[in-house]
C-alpha cells in the first residue's frame, strides 16, 4: 500500500478506518497482536498517527492496549457479547416503538423497501449484512435521538468482532429476514408495543445464534 495521503479528516482518522475495516473483514484476528513498525511501514507513515489511530479503536472496543505489550485486536466473550446484545435491544426495540408511532408513511416505505432489498441478499452473507445495518440505522435515524444513535453505532462496532459467527448458524439469514418482517409490519400498523417486542425478539435470536 502506498503512503495515505492527508485527507480532509485527520491523518490518524484515515488510518483508524483502514485498521477498521481489516479488524471487520478478519485480516487482523481477535487476539492478534498489532505489529505497530509494519504496519506504519506499510502505510508510510510515523507511528505517532498510527498510535493516535490505536487509541481511537480502543475507544471504540475494537483495540485492547496492554501495558507493555502493545495493541491486539479485542477478542470478544461470552459476556461480553450477551452485554453488548443486552443493550443493543434495550435502544433499539426503544427506537422501534418510536418510529411505530411518529413515523411518516414516507419514511415507513423507506423501511419497507430496505426491507425488500433484504429478501434479496439472502445468497450473499456480506450484502446481507451491510443492507440489515443499513435498515436498523435508517429506523434509528427516524426515531431521532443523536446519542442512542451515536451508543448503539460504538456497540455494534463491537458486534461486528463476532459478526460471522452470527451467521453461521443453519437457517439464521432466512430467520433474522423473517424477523425483520414481522417488525416492519408491526411499524406499520403504527403498532408500539408490538414492535418493541419484534425488535427484542430479533436480538434475543441473535445472540443465541452468535453465542
Amino acid at each position: 500500500m502506498s503512503a495515505l495521503s492527508l485527507a480532509p479528516r485527520a491523518l490518524y482518522e484515515e488510518v483508524a478506518e483502514q485498521l477498521r475495516q481489516r479488524i471487520f473483514r478478519r485480516e487482523l484476528e481477535p487476539g492478534s497482536w498489532i505489529d505497530e513498525v509494519k504496519i506504519a511501514q506499510e502505510f508510510g507513515i510515523s507511528r505517532t498517527p498510527l498510535r493516535e489511530a490505536l487509541k481511537v479503536l480502543a475507544a471504540e472496543g475494537l483495540v485492547t492496549m496492554k501495558v507493555r505489550r502493545g495493541a491486539y485486536v479485542t477478542e470478544v466473550s461470552e459476556r461480553d457479547l450477551a452485554e453488548v446484545y443486552h443493550l443493543l435491544a434495550l435502544l433499539e426495540s426503544d427506537a422501534a416503538a418510536v418510529v411505530a408511532s411518529t413515523a411518516t408513511d414516507a419514511q415507513l416505505a423507506e423501511l419497507q423497501a430496505l426491507h425488500d432489498e433484504l429478501e434479496g441478499a439472502t445468497r450473499d452473507r456480506d450484502r446481507f449484512f451491510a443492507l440489515n445495518e443499513r435498515f436498523h440505522m435508517k429506523l434509528l435515524d427516524l426515531a431521532g435521538n443523536r446519542w442512542r444513535n451515536q451508543l448503539v453505532a460504538d456497540l455494534r462496532k463491537v458486534m461486528k468482532l463476532n459478526r460471522h459467527n452470527s451467521l453461521l448458524k443453519a437457517g439464521r439469514i432466512d430467520e433474522s429476514l423473517a424477523e425483520h418482517g414481522r417488525l416492519v409490519k408491526a411499524l406499520q400498523a403504527r403498532d408500539a408495543a408490538a414492535a418493541h417486542q419484534r425488535m427484542q425478539e430479533h436480538f434475543r435470536n441473535g445472540l443465541q445464534a452468535a453465542a
